[in-house]
């Protein structure tokens, strides 16, 4: 796959806010689709096709569990997308992040 379509998919996925608020909701862990769409005021098929778009983007993955599905962002993949389009376009800035106390 070109590196730039891959690039590409991912800014498409961060382009709507219901993705991206999707992935700021997974950042406290793994949530059921039930769970993910009960927090929207949209659809359960649009609420999957949102999530379908994630997954193509590479940032969620899956894992099945009985009759459910449960969703976990991958978080490295962000990063590493949008980072290195910042690198790029801001070489100069420091892109300061949070860590998370490992204690």
């Amino acid at each position: 796959m070109d590196p730039d379509d891959d690039t590409a998919g991912v800014f498409r996925a961060l382009a709507d806010s219901t993705r991206r608020q999707i992935l700021q909701d997974l950042r406290a862990g793994e949530l059921s689709a039930g769970e993910i769409a009960g927090r929207f005021p949209i659809s359960g098929p649009s609420i999957s096709r949102h999530l379908g778009m994630l997954k193509s983007a590479g940032l969620v993955r899956e894992r099945r569990a009985a009759n459910r599905i449960y969703y976990r962002l991958v978080e490295e993949r962000l990063a590493l997308c949008v980072g290195g389009f910042l690198s790029a376009v801001c070489p100069e800035q420091v892109v300061l992040r949070r860590t998370r106390d490992r204690a």
